[in-house]
């Protein structure tokens, strides 16, 4: 008996030692162990756009005035040959959409511009944010994912994010199902 009771506090030892050290990880390197929240397919007319996925560590959404009040991860795999400038321009207009100031949206994009590649088919693009700053990662085909570059600004992550998270999003059926609510 004493044996076992040993054992399983050594066991239990050691996975609260996994999980420390788990959590002591940036979120940047965790992602990919978290759960999916949602995932959304984007159609316009009749053309296949991107399938994107929100993912969080325990699998949930917080849903509040705050679109980035945790740890997530949105993931996006496009279905078509898409250039930097056509996503930049779509990010710009979306932010626009959103109420961002025009002089903000084009600093923002001047960013961006340096950031994203043109995608193709089954390319990726990943955005990961702590809840204040965040990172974007691309993946060409599968491969693992390269990380593209940093965003330090609580202001500018959230904006990126609200064009999919915030209710006042254009495609409110697509955030619905990223959420995990439809």
């Amino acid at each position: 008996m004493a044996f076992a009771v040993s054992v399983s506090l050594l066991t239990f030892g050691a996975n609260v030692s996994v999980a420390s050290d788990a959590a002591k990880q940036p979120v940047s390197e965790q992602w990919q162990q978290w759960k999916m929240v949602g995932e959304a397919d984007l159609n316009v007319l009749f053309f296949d756009i991107y399938t994107s996925r929100l993912l969080s560590p325990d699998g949930q959404y917080q849903v509040g005035d705050d679109v980035t009040p945790h740890p997530i991860a949105l993931q996006i795999r496009y279905e078509r040959s898409i250039s930097s400038d056509q996503l930049v321009s779509a990010t710009v207009k979306q932010w626009l959409l959103q109420g961002v100031e025009p002089a903000l949206a084009n600093r923002w994009a001047s960013r961006l511009t340096t950031l994203f590649p043109g995608v193709k088919e089954d390319d990726r693009l990943l955005y990961v944010t702590d809840g204040q700053s965040g990172e974007f990662y691309f993946s060409r085909k599968f491969a693992p994912f390269t990380a593209l570059g940093k965003i330090d600004s609580e202001q500018f992550n959230d904006a990126f994010l609200a064009i999919w998270l915030s209710p006042n999003t254009e495609y409110p059926d697509h955030r619905l199902a990223l959420i995990g609510k439809k």
